[in-house]
This record gives C-alpha cells, sequence and structure tokens, in this order.
C-alpha cells in the first residue's frame, strides 16, 4: 500500500466469541501495509466474548442486546450513529446472527461484506453443515460476499472449499471449515479494500482438526 494512501475504517459486526473477528483484526494490525484499520466492533449481544478482545486490543466497541424486532429497529438506527461518528467505511459481518433492514443496508450505503458457512447459492440461511451433511455432500465450504437486501445472494468475492470427512458431525465439519475461514476472510478483505478486484478460492482437503 503506498504510504500516503489512507487506511480505511473497519467495522466488524459479532453476535458471539468472533473469531473471524479476531483473525480480521490480527491480520489487520500485524498484516505488513494492510489497505484496513479496526475501528470498531459491534455486537448485539452485550455478553458477546468478542467484546472482550476488542477492548484488549484497544477498539470501540457499540453493543445492545437485541431480541425483539422493536429491539432490532433501535439497535440499527444507534448503530447508524456510532458508524458515523467513527467514519467506518465499510462493514464486515463475522458470525453476526440478526439480518440487517432493507432501511439500514440503504441508509450505510457503503460496502458490507458477510461470511455465510456454505458454498452459496447452495444451502442458503441457518443449520448449513448439518443440511450438507444430510444432502451427503462431498464438499462444502464458507463464502463471502457482499450483502444486498436479499438475503445471502450479493455477489460473491471468495470461496474456500473442503473436503467433507466419513461419518462427520455438523459440529466436526464446522470446526474443520472455521480456520479456512479465518484464512479466507483475511485475504477477501485486504483485496476488496485494495480495489483489485480479484476474487479468492481456496481449497482445503485434509480432514484432520
Amino acid at each position: 500500500m503506498n504510504k500516503l494512501q489512507k487506511k480505511k475504517n473497519v467495522a466488524i459486526f459479532i453476535s458471539g466469541n468472533g473469531s473471524n473477528m479476531m483473525a480480521l483484526i490480527n491480520d489487520m494490525k500485524n498484516g505488513k501495509e494492510h489497505p484496513g484499520q479496526p475501528k470498531l466492533v459491534v455486537s448485539d449481544n452485550m455478553d458477546a466474548d468478542g467484546l472482550i478482545f476488542a477492548k484488549e486490543n484497544s477498539i470501540k466497541t457499540f453493543s445492545l442486546n437485541v431480541k425483539e424486532n422493536e429491539d432490532k429497529a433501535i439497535f440499527e438506527d444507534k448503530t447508524f450513529k456510532v458508524l458515523r461518528e467513527n467514519n467506518i467505511d465499510i462493514i464486515c459481518l463475522a458470525g453476526f446472527m440478526k439480518i440487517l433492514s432493507e432501511k439500514f443496508i440503504t441508509a450505510f450505503s457503503k460496502p458490507i461484506l458477510n461470511i455465510h458457512p456454505s458454498l452459496l447459492p447452495s444451502f442458503r440461511g441457518l443449520n448449513t453443515h448439518k443440511r450438507a451433511l444430510e444432502s451427503g455432500c462431498l464438499i462444502h465450504g464458507a463464502t463471502i460476499h457482499l450483502v444486498t437486501k436479499q438475503l445471502d445472494a450479493g455477489p460473491f468475492l471468495g470461496q474456500v472449499v473442503i473436503k467433507v470427512p466419513e461419518k462427520c458431525t455438523p459440529k466436526k465439519l464446522a470446526a474443520l471449515l472455521l480456520p479456512q475461514e479465518h484464512l479466507l476472510y483475511t485475504k477477501v478483505l485486504r483485496e476488496f479494500l485494495k480495489g483489485s478486484g480479484k476474487r479468492i478460492l481456496e481449497a482445503s482437503f485434509s480432514s484432520e482438526l
């Protein structure tokens, strides 16, 4: 990255321990000439473990418990204000379990990236590992895409493919995929912020945890 080029302010949305968030933050803070900087971590769960990691790394956080639709509207309104206050250029959804409203997506009007634990367009929505196993898939994976008003349907920025082991369980499949998600998300974010237009395809056929 050109030293005179201003880094992009990145906000990461989480709901739990935020392992993908940790990977993104570590890559931005430790990676050579990364075009982004972690500016804010947002959560719909005030007890999310990932908030602790963010605070330990001197990153601003905003959280508000969201249980009902009314809470969601309040959460989005307050979050939008925090995003503007921190001059956020891009949002990365990393294990964020709420669906952002069309109103929020339109109002933000800047890129929102999401990582989905399946090889889209297969298995949109929840319980992707269980559904992949029930369908008899030989391969599985994750997709990073731009968020649009239609669920899990935005343009693909990257995918990673893994082999489904024999006699696998949803829990084991998730554990096999997770480290590959971390590698994929860090690569995709770098390329996207560079504006290279390059899409990432990765594959790992190890069945070892």
